[in-house]
């Protein structure tokens, strides 16, 4: 095979790939359809061109068939009238017309057998296309058919070209939106840390940190007054009995339970009488003016 053989091969073959691509079949169909009615209607259209001509044949023969007899006619006056030579003319004539009749017959003969012949055809070409017509509207059924089964799978399955750009497009916003989350996750992180500062607050970073260091020493002044008032300066305080006080002090780890608490816990309160609550108040009163 030479170069521009090959190179027509491949060219044809192409050709013929992107037409597949390209060719829908119900199109295809009612083109084909189309074809055969119009192939129809040129058959139709012959067998009354050929009618036409085999009626004016028809009609130019009775017309000769009127001059035979005319002819005739006269060549019968003419005897009568000893008028041998018009006889001879007349009977000529009706000879003349009478040989063109036969041609006419022929021919009329002939148009006949190809009206019938067109005819049959015709009526073979018009059961064909009923038939052609009932397959076509089937394969387009199941053509469509097809068709729809085609994208609800692909629409199921995610392999069509639509489902796939809808799939690349939830894609992009969850990339987009992992994107977000993590940015602003990094923000609040870096808040906290106090990398970044607080766009929305008036003060700079320098009185932040002036701020914090004054409150810290307000704690520490108060605390610090506390422990004065309490005797729990530097000097160690003696030990003090517990039970001349009635109170009991609490260990380190009760405070800190009691300070986590916030003394916020609801006790429910026992009941007490009228007559307890008066004989515990005329014990005060005796104590206070025994001292």
């Amino acid at each position: 095979m030479g170069i521009l053989s090959r190179a027509s091969y491949v060219i044809r073959s192409k050709l013929n790939a992107v037409l597949n691509r390209a060719e829908d079949p119900t199109e295809t169909l009612d083109y084909s359809y189309e074809q055969l009615r119009n192939e129809l209607q040129d058959v139709k259209q012959g067998i009354a061109d050929l009618t036409t001509q085999k009626k004016r044949l028809e009609i130019q023969k009775r017309r000769l068939e009127e001059n035979v007899e005319k002819h005739n006619e006269q060549a019968r006056q003419a005897v009568k009238q000893d008028r041998e030579d018009l006889a001879r003319q007349a009977l000529e004539k009706k000879k003349q017309k009478m040989t063109q009749i036969e041609e006419l017959e022929t021919q009329i003969s002939q148009l006949q057998s190809q009206q019938d012949q067109l005819v049959e055809q015709k009526n073979e070409l018009q059961k064909q296309i009923e038939q052609f017509r009932t397959k076509k509207e089937t394969m387009k059924a199941r053509h469509e058919a097809a068709k729809a089964s085609k994208r609800v799978n692909e629409a199921m399955t995610g392999a069509g070209d639509e489902m796939e750009d809808v799939n690349r497009a939830i894609e992009r916003a969850e990339e987009r939106t992992e994107d977000m989350e993590a940015r602003a996750q990094a923000m609040d992180e870096l808040r906290d840390d106090g990398v970044l500062e607080d766009q929305l607050s008036d003060k700079s970073s320098l009185e932040k940190e002036l701020d914090e260091v004054q409150q810290q020493g307000a704690v520490d002044a108060e605390l610090d007054t506390l422990k004065a008032e309490m005797g729990k300066g530097e000097e160690p305080e003696p030990e003090t009995d517990t039970e001349s006080t009635g109170t009991e002090d609490l260990s380190e780890s009760d405070l800190e339970q009691e300070l986590a608490s916030d003394g916020d816990v609801d006790v429910e309160a026992p009941e007490v009488s009228d007559g307890e609550v008066d004989a515990e108040l005329e014990e005060l009163k005796d104590d206070e003016k025994t001292s």
